[in-house]
């Protein structure tokens, strides 16, 4: 039997506390905590550079150069009409998202509870699904322009003008409708939480309404707002369903098409990088648009709102604006779903809508389970040992969501194929039999499992982390003082507290990874679909009406978030003038 050298495990010992010491000063840890704890840390963030940085190697090494071509000859139209959508759909957005929470929140008018409660419906209609309703209500056979060929007796689409759809206009009218609630809901959580006092101030120095929103609410609101802009703006560059089915070639349509439709991997890395270029605009004009501010209240007597109650024509126009949004951006196109399910329900091929949907809710649950166990480590450790590395590296592991998932899709792929290089001999050489020539991981629902994980930790970690920033750090401190270590708190008191917190960030997170196109398109394996990319590729195909059903459940699905976060808008009775 042999037996162990004390001198030798002393040694090792020794050596193992000089290490975990020589760690913790090198990034300012308290001695009490093991680096252990940074581990989920430095993994995402790890999980997020690793695909940018493989996009940057594959773009300035690529295995056959195209950029040249790519420069003279496509990509200033791939710029111009990102340009153009960005601009667009930013421009319809900010009206329709600020005024309809400006008019609900001070203004009494017909529909207006109606209105403040339905606004966010779009936000369960994906783009893809939306943009293919909308070709469907304005296609030539269907009631609109059948009814205008009756009634002004023509016989062909020769012989009257009707808008053409399929075009950069529709696509920033049917983007528009889906995310103007992004900014909708941060501009009314901003006019909620301002202070009357001011706007009262505003009037009694002979300010009208229009003067006093222009002058000082608006200002006032304008961090709030620019986050909302460019949460819409960054889903409209991740869009790639719609604008590629309307026609406009985008940069992410580039990216899709270069590498997939023509083969080159490297001409489709380089056009991400000029994508990506758009994504760190948007975030640093974000940032020089807000500069930091911060508004806060300068009285404790914080009165409720006041309505002011329209009457006439102002009332009306107040009506028509706030609930056009809701019938264009949900109703329409639902009803429109409801059509082509209920006509095509006997001939749907019910065994692979099953699959689809299995398929979906399976990788779905997965990635949304992941996010919540990583996202309530994130979190906790954050709260626990107030270390600001820990901090910065968990807000950084969440910036994933600001990658578009073509982007995202492509780095993880790349990346993925390199590793199976790795570990391809390897698992030969332990009789893993042709493992060099399969694609292990990326090939598998592993990599569409992995791009949801880092594309949608931040909507996990955001949700989490509100939920922990509502317990007292005074339960804490009870807790320890009566001898409870870090888990046993974490257990008895935390999580039974932030149980709806937990379940937010599980709901929002599957919804997320059930609605997310352009990740999974790229990464699924052979013969593996799911909802989104089944309607996608029927859609193509020009018989849309045959995935009615597969995208009617998504839609309903997406009903779900859209009723959480009503319930967290709910504003008190008093401060909403109620």
């Amino acid at each position: 039997m042999t037996q162990t050298n004390p001198i030798k495990q002393q040694h090792i010992q020794t050596n193992k506390i000089m290490w975990v010491a020589k760690f913790q000063a090198m990034f300012r840890l308290p001695r009490d905590i093991s680096p252990i704890w940074l581990l989920p840390a430095f993994s995402m963030v790890l999980c997020l550079l690793v695909p940018i940085l493989t996009i940057f190697k594959i773009a300035f090494y690529p295995e056959e150069n195209i950029w040249p071509h790519l420069y003279n000859t496509v990509l200033g139209g791939y710029i111009s009409d990102t340009l153009i959508l960005v601009v667009g759909v930013g421009s319809l957005t900010l009206v329709i998202g600020v005024l309809s929470a400006w008019l609900v929140t001070m203004y009494n008018f017909p529909g207006r509870n109606i209105a403040s409660k339905l606004l966010l419906l779009p936000l369960a209609m994906p783009s893809y699904i939306i943009a293919y309703c909308y070709v469907e209500i304005f296609d030539y056979s269907n009631f609109i322009q059948s009814s205008i060929r009756q009634l002004g007796g023509f016989n062909s689409a020769k012989d009257y003008w009707f808008f053409e759809i399929r075009s950069m206009g529709g696509a920033i009218f049917v983007l528009s409708i889906v995310l103007y609630p992004y900014i909708y809901l941060t501009s009314r959580a901003a006019f909620l939480q301002q202070s009357v006092c001011l706007l009262e101030a505003s009037r009694m120095l002979g300010k009208t309404t229009i003067q006093s929103f222009f002058k000082v609410a608006l200002p006032l609101a304008r961090p709030a707002i620019f986050v909302g802009l460019t949460l819409a703006l960054m889903e409209c560059l991740n869009d790639v369903g719609a604008v590629e089915f309307f026609g406009v070639n985008t940069l992410t349509v580039g990216i899709y098409s270069t590498w997939l439709e023509r083969g080159n991997l490297g001409g489709g890395a380089q056009i991400a990088l000029v994508l990506l270029a758009f994504i760190f605009i948007l975030i640093i004009v974000e940032k020089l648009a807000r500069r930091g501010a911060k508004y806060s209240h300068t009285t404790r007597q914080i009165r409720p709102i006041k309505r002011i109650q329209l009457a006439g024509k102002h009332a009306i126009y107040a009506s028509i604006f706030c609930l056009t949004p809701i019938v264009l951006g949900f109703l329409l196109p639902f009803i429109q779903l409801l059509h082509d399910s209920l006509e095509f329900v006997e001939v749907t091929d019910y065994f692979a809508f099953i699959g689809y949907a299995k398929n979906s809710l399976i990788l779905s649950a997965i990635a949304a389970l992941l996010a919540v166990i990583i996202g309530l480590f994130l979190s906790y450790s954050e709260r626990i040992f107030n270390i600001k590395l820990l901090g910065w590296m968990a807000k950084l592991a969440s910036v994933g969501y600001a990658i578009p998932g073509v982007i995202l899709g492509l780095g993880i792929f790349i990346s993925l194929i390199a590793f199976d290089d790795i570990i391809g001999p390897i698992l030969e050489w332990f009789g893993y039999a042709g493992a060099s020539q399969k694609m292990l991981l990326s090939g598998s629902i592993f990599a569409i499992i992995f791009a949801y994980l880092v594309r949608f930790l931040a909507v996990s970690y955001g949700a989490i982390e509100t939920g922990f920033g509502k317990i007292p750090l005074s339960y804490d401190h009870a807790a320890k003082s009566l001898g409870h270590h870090k888990n046993s708190i974490l257990r008895k008191i935390h999580l039974p507290l932030i149980r709806p917190a937990l379940a937010t960030a599980l709901i929002l997170t599957f919804i997320d990874s059930m609605k997310e196109l352009p990740a999974t398109l790229i990464l699924r394996p052979f013969n593996f679909d799911t909802l989104a990319t089944h309607v996608y590729e029927i859609a193509s195909l020009e018989i849309f009406e045959e995935a009615a059903i597969a995208a009617l459940f998504i839609v309903l699905i997406g009903l779900i978030p859209v009723y959480l976060l009503n319930k967290m808008m709910a504003v008190p009775n008093w401060r909403d003038g109620k």
